[in-house]
Order: C-alpha cells, then sequence, then structure tokens
C-alpha cells in the first residue's frame, strides 16, 4: 500500500476526537466520515481531500476513550487506508482490525511527517518513507488478522470461511 501520511503529533487521541459524540445520531458511515476529527482538526476533510492523504500518524494510546465503533469507520469512510501509532487503545485496535482497518504499531513516529509519501508492506513489517528513502522495521502484522483486513474486516473473513465450507 502507497500513501501520503497526515500526522498529529498528539497523544491520547479519543474516540471522541475521532467522531464527536453529537454526530452519533446515525450509522450512516458517509455521514460520520463529513465529521470525522472535526473537533481536533476543522480542516481535516478539507485538505485529507485536497492533499489526498490516505494514512494517519498519531501519537501514543490512538483511539482511547469510549469503545464506539464509529472511531474505526469514520476514519476509513472519510478515506484513511491505515492508522500509524506507537499504541493503540485495546478496544480501538479490535474495532479497526474488524472492520479492515489495518494500523501499525511504530514508536518513532518523529520519522514521518505530514505530506510523506509511504509504502507500507504489512507481511515483511516494512515502513519505507518514499519521502526520505528511509525504511523502518515494525512488527509484522499477523497472518490471521491480515486475512481478516485483506477480507475488508470479520465480517466478512468469516462469510468466507463459512463458504470455503460449504
Amino acid at each position: 500500500m502507497i500513501g501520503k501520511a497526515i500526522k498529529y503529533n498528539i497523544k491520547n487521541i479519543n474516540t471522541d476526537l475521532i467522531i464527536p459524540a453529537r454526530f452519533l445520531i446515525t450509522s450512516d458511515s458517509d455521514f460520520l466520515a463529513k465529521h470525522c476529527m472535526e473537533d481536533l482538526d476543522a480542516g481535516f476533510m478539507e485538505n485529507k481531500i485536497k492533499y489526498g492523504y490516505t494514512i494517519m500518524v498519531a501519537g501514543s494510546n490512538f483511539g482511547c476513550g469510549s469503545s464506539r465503533e464509529q472511531a474505526p469507520i469514520a476514519l476509513k469512510s472519510a478515506g484513511i487506508k491505515c492508522i500509524i501509532a506507537p499504541s493503540f487503545a485495546r478496544i480501538f485496535f479490535r474495532n479497526a482490525i474488524n472492520i479492515g482497518l489495518p494500523i501499525i504499531e511504530y514508536s518513532n513516529i518523529e520519522e514521518i511527517n505530514t505530506g510523506d509519501e509511504l509504502e507500507l508492506r504489512f507481511t515483511e513489517g516494512i515502513i519505507k518513507n518514499l519521502s526520505t528513502n528511509i525504511e523502518f522495521s515494525v512488527k509484522k502484522m499477523p497472518a490471521f488478522i491480515e486475512e481478516i483486513v485483506s477480507s475488508d474486516g470479520l465480517i466478512n473473513y468469516a462469510k468466507g470461511l463459512i463458504l470455503k465450507n460449504i
């Protein structure tokens, strides 16, 4: 996967900053995407579209707070294809994988800047910053998680398993 990074060098970005509670009046993913990151960065959607950001980089404990599953849904629906952070809140981690949104734990986020073009090689555990031509090793995604993500989420993965066994 190749994409352009948008970086928030902020720890503890919680689910209420990702999708504020006042917008949880619907489960429509397009509506949620329009309001994604609104309270943290009012220009997020405009800049994401203008500059083509598809990879979010953030500080540790990303997705903390409530267990709202709408947070990763809003990010994915907004066009974010992967999130890189030193650590993720446990429930956010599970919710992201369950909807097929890949996440990468990487501690040295200072190596990545907004606008950098990144190549993510999940099976190899590599982030290559194409803007600086520097590669970073990261923890490889376990095979079963990679299968869930490549199936676009747990439900599709389970459906595939059922169909294989019929």
